[in-house]
C-alpha cells in the first residue's frame, strides 16, 4: 500500500518527545518518507550511517562523525552519498554539532537536517517505534473488530448475515467495540497484527433497522477500545440443519487466515435459527484461550475414552 506519511509528520510527532530541532533543509519536511517506486529491500527505515544499505533516516553520532572526518576518507564524496535521494532525514544525535558542509548539503538536497541531545540508542528506539506504528504494512478488512474477554476478535461473514447485531449483543454483555465495517490492520512485528478503526468511523456501529449507533454515547467509555492485537477470527456462515448435523463433532477443522503474512486462527460458527451466537463467540474465545495454554478438551475426552476402554478390557 502507499504510505502518505511526510517528513514533517514525523518531525511534529517526535519534536517534543526527543527534543528535535530543525537545523537546515526546511523544504525537505514536505517530502514523503517512503517512495513506493523504490525497492524497499534496498534500504531500511532508520539506523546508523550506512552507504551499502542506506537508511531513509540516517543517525549521525560521535562515531559516525569521526568516521567521516578520518584523514583517508573522501569527506565531500561521503557527504554527497549521505544526502542522496534515498535519504529523507539526517539526525545529529548526542549533541553533535553540524558544520557548514552538513548545512550546505541539507539545503542543496532538500533533506531535513535535525538535531537532538539524546543518545543514538534512545533516538533509535523512538524512531523504530514510530515506524512500527505508522509505516507498517496495512490492509483493510470487512468485518467488525471487537475486544472479547481481553482478546482481539474479528467477526467476518457475508453482508447482512448479522455481524453488527452480534457485535451489539456482545457489547451489551460487557465486551468492547474497536471498529465496525472497515477495521485497519497493521503488521507491527513479524508475528503480530494490530487493528484499529479509521478516525471517521470511531465509536459508530451500523445495525440494519436501527441505523448508526454511537456506542460510546449509549454504553459509556468502557465500551470502546482504540486498538488491539488481532488474535482470532470468527467467521459466520449460514447453514441449514442438515449441514450443521453433518459437521465433524469431535475434531472440527481448524483453519487459519493469512493476514499480512501472519497466520491468524479462524473458527467458523454456523448461523441458523435458534443458535445463541453471542454465547458461541464467547465460548470460542474461551476455548481458544485454553488451547493457547495447552489444554484441548477434545484430546482430554479421547484420552478418557481410551483409558476407559483399557480398564474394561
Amino acid at each position: 500500500m502507499q504510505h502518505r506519511l511526510r517528513v514533517d509528520d514525523l518531525y511534529h510527532a517526535l519534536e517534543k518527545r526527543i527534543q528535535l530541532k530543525l537545523l537546515a533543509g526546511e523544504k525537505g519536511l514536505e517530502r514523503t518518507l517512503i517512495d513506493d517506486q523504490i525497492d524497499s529491500t534496498s534500504y531500511t527505515i532508520v539506523g546508523p550511517l550506512s552507504f551499502i544499505h542506506p537508511n531513509r533516516i540516517q543517525l549521525i553520532g560521535h562515531a559516525e562523525r569521526d568516521y567521516l572526518n578520518e584523514p583517508e576518507r573522501n569527506r565531500p564524496l561521503a557527504l554527497e552519498k549521505l544526502f542522496k535521494s534515498h535519504t529523507r532525514i539526517v539526525i545529529l544525535v548526542d549533541k553533535v554539532e553540524p558544520d557548514d558542509d552538513f548545512i550546505y548539503w541539507a539545503n542543496e538536497a532538500d533533506i531535513a537536517l535535525l538535531s537532538t541531545p539524546l543518545s543514538d540508542k534512545a533516538v533509535l528506539d523512538h524512531l523504530q517505534h514510530f515506524a512500527a506504528l505508522h509505516l507498517a504494512d496495512q490492509t483493510t478488512l470487512h468485518g467488525v473488530f471487537l475486544e472479547v474477554l481481553g482478546m482481539g476478535v474479528l467477526l467476518t461473514g457475508d453482508p447482512a448475515i448479522g455481524k453488527s447485531e452480534l457485535a451489539l449483543e456482545l457489547i451489551t454483555r460487557g465486551h468492547r467495540l474497536i471498529a465496525d465495517d472497515a477495521p485497519v490492520f497493521s503488521r507491527i512485528a513479524p508475528d503480530t497484527i494490530s487493528g484499529e478503526c479509521p478516525a471517521m468511523l470511531r465509536e459508530f456501529l451500523e445495525v440494519r433497522g436501527l441505523g448508526i449507533l454511537n456506542i460510546r454515547a449509549m454504553f459509556g467509555d468502557s465500551s470502546i477500545k482504540n486498538k488491539k492485537f488481532l488474535r482470532l477470527i470468527v467467521h459466520l456462515e449460514p447453514m441449514k440443519k442438515q449441514q450443521i448435523a453433518s459437521m465433524e463433532r469431535l475434531s472440527p477443522e481448524h483453519k487459519t487466515r493469512n493476514i499480512l503474512g501472519v497466520e491468524i486462527p479462524q473458527f467458523t460458527i454456523p448461523v441458523a435459527p435458534g443458535r445463541n451466537l453471542g454465547v458461541l463467540v464467547e465460548s470460542a474465545v474461551r476455548n481458544h484461550m485454553l488451547k493457547l495454554k495447552g489444554y484441548d478438551a477434545t484430546e482430554v475426552l479421547i484420552q478418557r475414552q481410551q483409558e476407559a476402554l483399557l480398564s474394561s478390557s
